[in-house]
């Protein structure tokens, strides 16, 4: 376990959202499959990062509490088809539609 001051954790927490702030949440087909497993990957990657940059000092200029109010304003503001609805974003490609179709065939 990492040694580290409280500080230093809600430092991290809010680096890390903030490279998430306005990801849309666009699953193909309504599964988790495509793109969320593969975004988690990367969100896992991001918040190890924002962690190693915590220790090492380096602190967000945007305090932690304001980060996730901001978090908050910018998905009141998302198009309600860019909420887990598989309406939009990737969801809404040609590609995505026409592996959902042939899913519907099997």
């Amino acid at each position: 376990m990492l040694r580290c001051a409280v500080s230093q954790i809600t430092h991290a927490a809010a680096m890390a959202l903030k490279n998430l702030l306005g990801l849309v949440c666009d699953p193909v087909g309504g599964l988790v499959e495509v793109p969320c497993v593969k975004r988690n990957v990367i969100g896992s990657v991001n918040a190890l990062s924002a962690a190693d940059m915590a220790l090492a000092g380096i602190i967000s200029r945007i305090p932690p509490d304001q980060v996730i109010d901001a978090m908050r304003e910018v998905g009141d503001q998302m198009h309600p088809s860019l909420r887990e609805t598989g309406q939009g974003g990737l969801a809404n490609t040609p590609a995505a539609r026409e592996w959902c179709a042939a899913q519907e065939e099997e």
